[in-house]
């Protein structure tokens, strides 16, 4: 892993904010932080457009999920690493210092107000889709909303999953849940990731792990139902369309910011191509 930092020049483009620190984690896999502007207001969850100015003089954007939680001094985003691809083929070269374009208006839909009540809260994630989840594990309202969350993470090697299991590990000696729930904060965390082409101690699409119930026995869990349980799910396209038929099989509907119900579903990612 290759990480940098610096010190934070102030910006001199249009709606820039400066890059303080990178990590690349893969081959594939990078994050990065940037400063936050003073008025830059966002709820756990939420997206951003970010990018870097084009050859033409446009500014090339993309929506990315701030990593970061809503009490942070700095914004955090974890992307993916496309050779061919218009923003990230550049943005994977950035260094502290530089700057990258920042439209401060966040949106999304994995925010804690689109969902009903619950006792359990299943974070549904692939690759970089861990994104919004970051920000949320690693905010205190989740914890006060449901008594247990459920990060469910996977990807193809276990190098993939650096990222998120670094964060949780780190989560269960954070000062601040730690003082608010001591000892049980293990209890209340639970991360279950798994790759699909790399032997691991777990294997499997979110898909079949949920179907089949393995999850639940694995981590003594009773089965998911509409009056307990809760989800946000984030990662490709057809991942989303997939584990959306198989809470909906649960029992559990979609809702959204104007209609809470059981789940809601990421539809900006930042995925192939970008």
């Amino acid at each position: 892993m290759q990480v940098a930092e610096a010190s934070t020049p102030k910006p001199t483009l249009p709606d820039a904010q400066t890059v303080t620190s990178v990590r690349h984690w893969t081959d594939s896999l990078f994050s990065f932080r940037i400063s936050r502007p003073a008025s830059l207001r966002f709820r756990s969850g939420e997206f951003v457009m970010i990018g870097l100015p084009g050859d033409n003089g446009k500014p090339i954007l993309r929506a990315y999920s701030i990593a970061s939680p809503n009490w942070d001094d700095e914004l955090e985003f974890y992307s993916i690493k496309v050779p061919d691809g218009p923003l990230t083929s550049r943005l994977q070269h950035i260094q502290p210092g530089d700057q990258v374009i920042l439209r401060p208006k966040p949106v999304g839909t994995l925010v804690l107000d689109a969902l009903l009540p619950g006792k359990r809260l299943w974070f549904l994630a692939t690759g970089t889709g861990l994104a919004p989840f970051a920000s949320l594990m690693r905010d205190p309202e989740t914890f006060e909303r449901y008594e247990q969350v459920v990060m469910m993470h996977t990807c193809r090697t276990a190098d993939e999953l650096t990222y998120g299991r670094e964060l949780v590990e780190n989560l269960k000696h954070d000062p601040l849940l730690g003082e608010l729930y001591g000892a049980d904060f293990a209890k209340r965390l639970l991360y279950y990731p798994t790759t699909t082409r790399e032997d691991s101690p777990l294997m499997g699409r979110i898909t079949d792990n949920l179907q089949s119930g393995k999850v639940n026995a694995d981590l003594n869990l009773p089965p998911i139902t509409p009056e307990t349980d809760r989800a946000m799910i984030c990662g490709s396209l057809a991942f989303n369309t997939d584990v959306k038929k198989v809470l909906e099989g649960f029992g559990l509907h979609e809702g959204a910011n104007s209609e809470p119900r059981e789940f809601v579903v990421e539809k900006a990612f930042v995925g192939d191509g970008v």
